[in-house]
């Protein structure tokens, strides 16, 4: 995503005017704020729900309960403070391995400082980083930002970002794996993701290869933690003071999950719910491998016949309708075993980043998908197809929690933003009714929880769903929020004024619900492109 920060008729009406320079002459400009109305957090729990008489979380449940995970109270109020981030655009770094628009970056961060946030998110991309060749890694672009973070008394979260970027939501360039890694696929597909018809998915290498030695004689395991010693290395001055966090990647869009609903192409669309992606060569010997282990070889022949396509609803399917395969002793071990591959790859992983880093004061952090869509049906097709064994009888999410915890790893999830009520009626979602399920889980496993809006949002309902959703029964919180994501719409008006509301009412642990007329706490600022000799001069107009 390009920053161009512009000044705008919305975002100038009524504000100090000041002269471009011809040097500089797109001014940004941020002014004395003075919300007239409140950001309000609303209890994600005010709609009627089902109250179990026991809440379990692991395992059946009474046929009384048809929704499982749906809870009930209210969220009461919490002092913690949670810490906010903001995202930065995708192509921050260049295709040619060098910090993009510096300036813009400058001014940018500038304003955020003022405005109270903790820090910015970057990607880290493989596709970037060791494009030369194996071992080959540049980081040259990622030391030039570290360094600008610093100056403006910010911190860093760094996602190991080994997916391709673009072909899903929010995706605005075009970054692709490593070409050397590309050649590799070219020579061998089953590298790859791989649905029933047999279509490739190159987003992220398949984890059905990663103890082999694929990859120029490494394995896909062995080259991520590669990645991330040269990583550790290059920047172990700054880990632990001004990069906090990094975020391991473990799946497309940097997700433990499989690429069950790709968007490239028209592949997929919402609501659908998906396909499993299990059809590569790797894949479907372990597949064979645990059928035979379990004596029921047949099962390992191939993935279920009737599981439908992208596009199709659960009673679409004979797999996933309410009283489908899914429930019979074949699509239970078919579940296990797809889960289970992908916790396994979370784990090889997470171990791996847990040796890497666990002395340098950083911490680690993996990000969960939000599927929220079909969460109302018994059997959660689209979360089953990602490779969240999550239906109204079992808790898919506990298990993960669990390993996350295990290596101390902060539980990244999104749709934090979302409520059932903006929802079509069709979907059967309940993005609520899931990240109190996920809440849940970590507090449960002892794993922190931090989150992230999954669409990009700026109006005052998203930023309370997220005040309440930050908050916890139990006075246990969100560690972090990472706010998606820093663009020119953010530095208009309406839009900028509701996030400093936002990271206000955050930093006070949702109490205060708005800003004082007086703006006492300073977060009118103007940021201009200026010229080196002109900076004293405008910082002392800094309201």
């Amino acid at each position: 995503m390009t920053l161009t920060l512009r000044s705008t008729n919305s975002f100038l009406k009524g504000l100090r005017s000041f002269k471009a320079s011809e040097e500089f002459p797109n001014l940004v400009c941020i002014a004395r704020i003075r919300p007239s109305y409140r950001v309000r957090a609303i209890s994600s729990l005010q709609a009627e729900h089902f109250t179990p008489e026991k809440m379990v979380l692991e395992g059946r449940c009474s046929d009384k309960w048809e929704k499982l995970h749906e809870l009930t109270g209210h969220l009461h109020t919490n002092d913690s403070k949670v810490p906010v981030f903001v995202m930065l655009p995708l192509d921050t770094i260049s295709t040619g391995g060098s910090l993009n628009k510096p300036r813009a970056m400058n001014a940018s961060l500038m304003a955020l400082k003022t405005a109270g946030v903790e820090g910015v998110m970057v990607d880290a991309w493989w596709g970037l980083v060791e494009k030369d060749g194996p071992m080959k890694y540049n980081w040259d672009g990622y030391v030039e930002l570290v360094q600008m973070v610093q100056r403006h008394g910010l911190k860093l979260q760094v996602v190991m970002s080994f997916h391709q970027c673009g072909g899903n939501v929010g995706d605005s360039c075009s970054i692709p794996l490593p070409p050397w890694v590309l050649e590799e696929i070219d020579n061998n597909p089953d590298l790859v993701y791989t649905d029933k018809s047999g279509r490739r998915n190159p987003e992220y290498i398949s984890l059905g290869c990663d103890s082999l030695p694929v990859l120029k004689g490494r394995t896909p395991i062995q080259v991520y933690s590669d990645y991330m010693r040269s990583f550790r290395e290059k920047f172990k001055d700054y880990l632990g003071k001004v990069i906090v966090e990094i975020q391991v990647g473990m799946g497309p869009c940097g997700e433990l999950r499989y690429p069950s609903y790709p968007e490239s192409n028209g592949t997929w669309r919402f609501p659908g719910i998906g396909e499993f992606q299990c059809y590569d060569k790797y894949m479907k010997a372990s597949l064979q491998a645990a059928a035979e282990a379990f004596g029921q070889q047949e099962w390992g022949r191939n993935g279920p016949h009737d599981s439908g396509q992208y596009h199709q609803y659960p009673e679409d399917t004979g797999f996933f309708r309410r009283e489908g395969t899914w429930k019979t002793p074949y699509g239970q071990f078919f579940l296990e075993w797809y889960s289970a591959k992908l916790i396994e790859h979370g784990e090889s992983i997470l171990g791996a980043a847990h040796g890497i880093f666990k002395d340098t004061g950083a911490k680690l952090s993996g990000k969960v998908a939000g599927i929220h869509w079909h969460y109302k049906t018994r059997s959660h097709a689209a979360e089953l197809t990602a490779g969240y064994y999550n239906t109204r009888d079992r808790n898919g999410y506990l298990p993960i929690a669990r390993m996350f915890a295990k290596y101390e790893v902060v539980l990244n999830f999104t749709c934090m933003e979302m409520k059932d009520g903006e929802q079509p009626d069709h979907a059967n979602c309940s993005p609520e009714g899931l990240v109190q399920q996920v809440k849940l889980a970590t507090q449960t496993a002892g794993a922190d929880l931090a989150g992230e809006n999954a669409l990009e949002r700026y109006d005052t309902s998203a930023f309370g769903q997220v005040l309440a959703t930050s908050k916890s029964q139990t006075g246990s919180g969100l560690s972090a929020f990472t706010y998606l994501r820093m663009n020119k719409r953010l530095f208009e008006g309406d839009n900028w004024r509701h996030l400093v509301e936002f990271v206000k009412s955050m930093s006070e642990g949702g109490q205060n619900e708005r800003h004082s007329a007086k703006d006492l706490s300073r977060t009118g600022l103007y940021v201009g492109f200026l010229k080196e000799k002109s900076i004293q001069k405008n910082e002392q107009a800094l309201v």
